[in-house]
């Protein structure tokens, strides 16, 4: 009877902690909305080009994002002790996705990407806009132009949000942004050069997407509440289940459906993405190489050849390892049970999601 009645009570406390980080992501939401409704009316007694780049940045917030960074954060931050109802951490996840944002506008630049949450991307919207109304000037640059302006207007957004979080909250978000930045730069580089290296592909998943996605939010909302004694538990399930969520992200470009992702099927193989996925699979089967660089192969024809190497049954493995491998680095955590199972819930929704 005791056995039930605590089991009970632990899947009260469980529910209890899903549910407050559920009200506060409308709260992120709901301030997002609020505030680039204030910087549209602000402007749109400038001019009416002056609400555009609000606009997009509007659009792309209310499309319906996982506000994966946001959710992070807030669980470190109530994971530590933090009060929901404190001023300034609303403002905080809030900046996650801005930030966010302003990294999907400029990757979809980068990789020349056609849609971002099921519409249009940005730069593909200005482009047709351009080119429809005539304006002067070639249509692709211009809406690549806009996008650029419009992911550093998000970037800034972020940072005048950011200002009103705790104290505790700013080295790890000064660390954050350029560590994303770095490592979209090495992303770049080893598209280009295209080369089989399974470490590098797995340091840029981590600098660019598992750290900056997982990792650093949870540090970051640790330290907002004043609870940098966490940094080292978070950072280790952190890493783990950040790698887990960029493997599912490299499965997902392969293999996925774009009507469910919202987002370009096999970009990684048209821009050269040199993903873990991709790097194993070379070292299995190098005819892979040329089937990606090589003009008048289908991506079908890619994939065909990737299931044939085994690759992708052995990153399920991989993912599913690096799971129970975060999880497990919260064991001994200064962590309440309830927090724990939070966290373990989280992982495996970002591990085994469908988009």
């Amino acid at each position: 009877m005791t056995t039930a009645v605590t089991r009970r009570a632990a899947t009260d406390q469980a529910t209890s902690a899903r549910r407050t980080v559920e009200d506060l992501l409308q709260r992120v939401q709901h301030r997002l909305t609020s505030f680039l409704a204030a910087e549209r009316a602000h402007y749109a007694e400038v001019h009416e080009h002056a609400v555009v780049a609000i606009d997009a940045l509007a659009d792309l917030a209310a499309a319906g994002g996982k506000l994966l960074r946001p959710a992070f954060c807030l669980t470190g931050y109530l994971a530590a002790g933090g009060d929901p109802e404190a001023p300034g951490i609303v403002d905080a996840a809030a900046a996650l996705e801005l930030l966010h944002i302003s990294a999907l506008v400029h990757d979809d630049v980068l990789d020349d990407s056609r849609t971002r949450r099921g519409k249009p991307a940005v730069h593909v919207l200005h482009s047709t806009l351009h080119r429809t109304r005539g304006w002067q000037g070639e249509s692709r640059r211009f809406g690549e132009g806009v996008a650029l302006l419009v992911g550093d207007l998000a970037l800034v957004y972020s940072d005048e949000l950011m200002a009103a979080a705790p104290a505790g909250a700013f080295a790890e978000w000064h660390r954050l942004r350029s560590e994303v930045m770095i490592g979209q730069y090495m992303d770049v580089a080893a598209a280009a050069e295209f080369s089989v290296d399974p470490d590098l592909s797995r340091l840029i998943a981590l600098i660019k997407s598992g750290r900056y996605t997982i990792h650093r939010p949870l540090v970051l909302g640790a330290g907002a509440a004043g609870r940098t004694d966490l940094a080292g538990a978070l950072a280790h399930y952190g890493e783990a289940v950040g790698e887990a969520f960029q493997l599912r992200d490299d499965l997902l470009d392969a293999f996925g459906d774009a009507a469910q992702t919202g987002k370009t099927a096999g970009l990684d193989f048209s821009q050269h993405k040199m993903t873990l996925l991709l790097g194993w699979a070379m070292q299995r089967d190098s005819r892979i190489h040329d089937l990606i660089t090589e003009p008048g192969h289908t991506p079908d024809e890619i994939r065909a050849r990737l299931l044939d190497t085994g690759v992708p049954a052995d990153v399920e493995q991989h993912i599913a390892h690096l799971v129970d491998q975060g999880c497990a680095a919260l064991a001994d955590a200064p962590l309440q049970p309830q927090w724990r199972a939070q966290l373990t819930d989280m992982a495996l929704r970002v591990a085994y999601r469908d988009k």
